[in-house]
């Protein structure tokens, strides 16, 4: 399907939200924790919202690790997603089109995670951002930090590196 030059801005934003948030439904445990992003341009937040069953440890109360751990592996793999198919939908065509229909291709695969626990997640929403450090075709590498009430002042960040999909030729 091709699209006019001079579609409306929202038009582009609301199809550009649509198909980020049919990527992220399509992960259930990312809907089971209810992450959702913010997205600002090519820019993502993740969101990770208060939830009594993130609870880990309810005498302090704190969130529980492998929660935050999780929270921070899915803003990484999202990123990194979405800056493929950022991509693929600016370029309009087929790609773009598949892309609408939830058509996004393989995932990259993790191939490891070290996440630094810096303070006790509070039972309040966090957000994260990832930064995506080193992109080949094989190996990519991405950087995420989550805070929650001050940015200044992250309670866990992590290194997820990924092994990435073969682009069909």
């Amino acid at each position: 399907m091709s699209r006019p030059r001079n579609e409306p801005v929202q038009e582009v934003k609301a199809r550009r939200d649509a198909a980020l948030s049919r990527m992220t439904d399509a992960v259930p445990y990312m809907r089971f924790i209810g992450l959702r992003f913010d997205r600002r341009g090519n820019e993502l937040t993740a969101i990770l919202p208060f939830s009594q069953h993130l609870i880990g440890n309810p005498v302090l109360p704190a969130l529980h690790g492998g929660a935050i751990g999780a929270f921070l592996e899915s803003a990484a793999i999202v990123e990194l997603m979405w800056s493929r198919v950022w991509a693929r939908m600016e370029a309009g065509g087929a790609e773009a089109d598949a892309i609408e229909a939830g058509e996004f291709g393989d995932w990259p695969k993790v191939v490891d995670i070290t996440v630094d626990y810096l303070r006790s997640g509070l039972p309040r929403d966090a957000y994260a951002r990832a930064t995506i450090t080193r992109v080949g075709r094989r190996y990519a590498s991405v950087r995420v930090e989550a805070w929650q009430d001050d940015r200044a002042k992250p309670f866990a960040e992590a290194m997820v590196h990924f092994v990435m999909p073969r682009d069909p030729d």
